[in-house]
């Protein structure tokens, strides 16, 4: 559930994770609900999504964890995990997203994350296996989250 609290990432090993860094006022903000139904298809499964709120972007994540929560969970009806906002970039990159760009760089090997909802994709085992653009709706993925659940 959205919270925007800590929790240890160790409480979803052995689970194919998405990670995502979200933001509530950005033309992508509308993939919460492509995300929320890939959790709910495949989380009985061993699935789980994690959303990020980061404001790096245009400022466009800027309430507090509880106004993200309450947005999440209000226009979204989100049931994954929201967690407190991070940075993405620069000196203060939380170290999940440190170590999801360097294991998943982007375009001509770069680690910098452009925008909001980028997704990486992680394996029962830890192993980053895909990253992908914002421009990438989450149904899309859909083949790849099913072969790391098969």
């Amino acid at each position: 559930m959205p919270g925007g609290g800590a929790q240890p990432l160790s409480d979803f090993r052995g689970k194919v994770l998405l990670v995502v860094n979200t933001a509530s006022r950005c033309g992508f903000t509308p993939q919460y609900a492509g995300l929320e139904a890939l959790q709910r298809r495949y989380g009985p499964q061993g699935f789980q999504v994690l959303a990020f709120p980061c404001n790096q972007f245009g400022a466009q994540e800027p309430g507090n964890a509880e106004e993200i929560a309450s947005f999440c969970t209000t226009k979204y009806d989100v049931t994954f995990p929201v967690f407190a906002k991070v940075e993405v970039n620069g000196s203060g990159t939380d170290p999940v997203f440190r170590h999801l760009k360097h294991a998943a760089p982007g375009a001509l090997g770069t680690e910098a994350i452009k925008w909001n909802f980028t997704k990486f994709l992680i394996d029962r085992n830890g192993k980053v296996v895909s990253r992908y653009a914002p421009t990438t709706a989450p149904e899309k993925l859909s083949g790849d989250i099913e072969k790391l659940l098969g």
